[in-house]
């Protein structure tokens, strides 16, 4: 039976190539396909969230947005694992660091994910899974980061629910296990990837720093953005 176009994604069936480098926000995957791609053709506007599909070095690869959270990032990539034929996704996005080290600008990239959400309880699993990344990607964005020369550090990340937390210290908990930095999607893409079966990895640069307050600038995002975005590409 046809499952495809869904009712969040708009393409058809082999519109989508099978590896999948995605964004946050809609308008940063149209820049990166505008950028890193040659010849994109847009495959989705559904509720704004941009896709595009072309080729990068020779091989074909498709950008598309995620949108803010769990939820959102959980319905996505679930409809490309199992409809579109996806076997892995590369999620590049913002994050906030709980490690002192970590500067902005700096990447990380999340070989686990914690959570506080309850996305993983759909799975009557009898205890508590642990959401990791693809060993193979993790490792080939550890080399191009070394060869690019940029800061970097892997680890556990968290995915949050909560952007705007009613607990000033609530971080401290899990910078105390840890625990690099937070986003909001990597447990709900890592969970989906295991579940059927498919790569994921989480590639982030951080923003903002809970340890310092400090907080990137709107020139900053643009420049040092980028550098996930190589990485991101140049291991697919």
């Amino acid at each position: 039976m046809n499952t495809t176009p869904t009712p969040h994604i708009g393409a058809k069936y082999g519109e989508i190539a099978e590896t999948v480098i995605m964004a946050g926000d809609p308008l940063r995957a149209k820049m990166m396909a505008e950028k890193y791609l040659d010849n994109p053709v847009q495959f989705n506007n559904v509720r704004g969230m941009l896709g595009f599909t072309g080729t990068h070095n020779g091989k074909p690869v498709s950008v598309m947005g995620h949108g803010m959270g769990i939820p959102s990032i959980g319905i996505y990539t679930y409809e490309l694992y199992n409809f579109y034929g996806v076997k892995r996704i590369i999620r590049t996005g913002s994050a906030g660091a709980y490690h002192p080290d970590l500067k902005l600008g700096d990447v990380v990239i999340g070989i686990g994910a914690c959570t506080d959400s309850n996305y993983g309880a759909q799975y009557g699993l009898p205890g508590t899974f642990a959401p990791t990344a693809d060993f193979a990607m993790a490792r080939a964005a550890v080399e191009k980061a070394e060869a690019m020369g940029v800061r970097y550090k892997v680890g556990n990340i968290l995915s949050s629910d909560v952007f705007y937390g009613d607990s000033a210290d609530g971080w401290k908990a899990w910078q105390k296990m840890g625990v690099l930095a937070v986003e909001m999607e990597a447990a709900a893409l890592y969970m989906n990837a295991a579940r059927s079966g498919n790569e994921a990895l989480c590639i982030c640069t951080i923003s903002d720093s809970l340890v310092t307050g400090e907080a990137c600038s709107a020139e900053q995002r643009q420049t040092s953005f980028t550098n996930m975005m190589e990485i991101a590409f140049d291991i697919i």
